[in-house]
């Protein structure tokens, strides 16, 4: 079997994530998905994927080949095209990936307007409140709010977005305003995981940050879940400006501690490290990276006009 081959199938089977969808993707019926990768394995002499009947997972040599396999058949692909002259046309299909409301809000559009531009290249839009790993999950770009941590990705910085803390007028009527980050603690909190998971809320003393530990009363993996809780009055919520701005404009929540909200956290695009990066990838990047900044600046400054509206109380 030809090794160029060998890796394909085996990088097919990551991205479909099942053998059955590796084959389909590439007009191979299931018993030569399976042998290819028992061959492949048998050569290596190593396993590269864990599966039962009902999962199928990366072995630690499986993750290191696959970084191996994807930059080999790009870099192949890539001087494929350098050679016929389709490099000069992006195309394929792209996979981005972010959080689910800035997703929503900032990025359809944008790359709605990218696809019409180049109507050689498709996409999927991967929407989650997680951090994905680009390479294991298949992804070529993704959106990320907050610090990077080290890594082996590449990153863009597009902007920045800031934390809030808001609360229902409703709630705030019934309990007194907190005047400084230590009363958190004797208040009901409302807490976003994707925000608070450790269940800190972070503010700034004296410009500095500082983690408030606090006991959420109303818990949530879900951006639009914590909204409606902290409308509902339910607590004092921790989110970023972008999902808190239009219902602090209609009134139905208000800043709390807004002189100890902290700095911005930045917005990166990220996509896998290697040597060769595919024009499709390249091609959306160079397109987001300006109108998502733009976006960003927009949001910020409603949210800052938002707050000079609601001051607080």
């Amino acid at each position: 079997m030809d090794r160029l081959r060998e890796m394909e199938v085996f990088v097919a089977i990551v991205e479909a994530g099942s053998f059955a969808s590796a084959g389909r993707r590439l007009n191979m019926s299931p018993p030569a998905v399976t042998r290819t990768v028992s061959a492949l394995e048998g050569r290596l002499g190593a396993r590269l994927l864990s599966r039962t009947t009902r999962s199928l997972s990366l072995t630690e040599p499986g993750q290191r080949f696959l970084e191996t396999a994807r930059r080999l058949l790009a870099e192949l692909d890539h001087a494929e095209r350098e050679i016929t002259g389709a490099a000069a046309t992006p195309s394929g299909h792209l996979t981005i990936t972010a959080s689910v409301t800035f997703g929503r809000m900032a990025l359809t559009s944008i790359l709605g307007d990218f696809l019409a531009a180049h109507p050689r290249i498709t996409a999927s839009l991967v929407l989650l409140d997680r951090v994905v790993n680009l390479v294991e999950e298949g992804i070529d770009v993704g959106i990320r709010i907050g610090e990077l941590p080290d890594s082996t990705i590449i990153a863009r910085r597009v902007g920045e977005v800031r934390r809030v803390v808001v609360a229902s007028p409703s709630y705030l009527d019934k309990r007194s305003e907190p005047q400084s980050p230590a009363d958190l603690k004797t208040h009901s909190i409302v807490g976003f995981t994707g925000l608070m998971p450790s269940r800190e809320m972070t503010l700034a003393v004296g410009g500095k940050p500082l983690s408030i530990p606090v006991r959420p009363v109303f818990e949530v993996n879900d951006a639009a879940a914590a909204l409606l809780a902290a409308e509902a009055g339910h607590g004092i919520a921790s989110l970023y400006c972008y999902m808190a701005g239009e219902s602090i404009r209609a009134g139905r929540l208000k800043p709390v501690l807004a002189a100890h909200w902290p700095a911005g956290v930045p917005v990166h695009i990220v996509y896998p490290d290697g040597r060769l990066l595919a024009s499709k990838v390249r091609a959306f990047v160079d397109w987001a990276a300006p109108r998502l900044t733009s976006e960003l600046r927009r949001l910020s400054a409603q949210s800052d006009h938002s707050i000079e509206e609601h001051p607080r109380r």
